[in-house]
């Protein structure tokens, strides 16, 4: 199943028009983010704050993650100060896999954001978060925050936009995308034999682990007859009707 790092801005010196700064509100949205990817089979690894960009850069490439997903905010500054709107969603130059991830979030955002003519991808060498990381890496740029339309749609859309974003990256890994629901405890009910963990909602998804009759699993999502599940540090799916839900 698909791991990601999630790095939200550390920028808490960028100020937001109508109160907040940066930091602060990317987090917000990385906080609504966590309960879908939970629910899509997404394994995720959040920042550090007190490491900053650097220190996000050198702990995600300490890992091996799929993506490298980059949540920020844009300012105008100078003569353009609270003039410009817009979504970019950067990746680096020559990524074919940042290339595609960035085009399939911001044809995505602009389903949600009131400027659609206004939200792209771009490529960039000036970013470490998307050109110094091994994973594929995006950096989303979520508005203008000295924008006061900018901001007030932020602010007010932190749910939709974390869906969204997680929508995308249920598109670009090839999986199904879940509405989170209760988070569950069930026992794996077999006939005695292991359960196999596999990394699509299919018999024809590959074997990734198993878990033993009895085994206690956690449920974050469901899809049809399959449930998502974590057990003995792996996420995958499972037939539903091996799993009897603890009440």
């Amino acid at each position: 199943m698909p791991i990601i790092f999630l790095s939200p801005s550390t920028q808490q010196w960028n100020p937001y028009y109508s109160g907040g700064n940066e930091e602060e509100y990317m987090n917000y949205l990385a906080d609504r983010m966590e309960p879908y990817l939970r629910s899509s089979g997404i394994d995720f690894v959040r920042n550090d704050p007190a490491r900053e960009v650097t220190g996000a850069i050198a702990d995600s490439n300490k890992g091996n993650y799929d993506a490298h997903i980059a949540l920020h905010s844009n300012a105008g500054g100078g003569e353009y100060a609270g003039k410009l709107r817009g979504i970019d969603i950067y990746y680096a130059p020559g990524s074919e896999d940042g290339e595609r991830l960035a085009s399939i979030i911001a044809d995505n955002l602009k389903k949600i954001y009131p400027l659609p003519e206004k939200v792209r991808p771009l490529s960039t060498t000036s970013l470490g978060e998307v050109t110094q990381t091994r994973a594929t890496a995006i950096l989303a740029e979520l508005g203008y925050h000295d924008n006061p339309e900018d901001v007030a749609w932020l602010k007010s859309n932190l749910t939709p936009i974390a869906r969204n974003l997680v929508e995308s990256l249920t598109e670009y890994f090839g999986i199904p995308f879940i509405l989170p629901g209760p988070v569950r405890k069930g026992i794996v009910a077999t006939d005695g034999s292991g359960l196999n963990i596999r990394n699509f909602p299919s018999l024809k998804g590959t074997i990734i682990g198993s878990a033993p009759n009895r085994a206690a699993v956690t449920v974050y999502g469901q899809t049809g007859d399959w449930y998502v599940i974590r057990y003995g540090g792996i996420t995958g799916y499972v037939n539903k009707n091996f799993i009897r839900i603890k009440q």
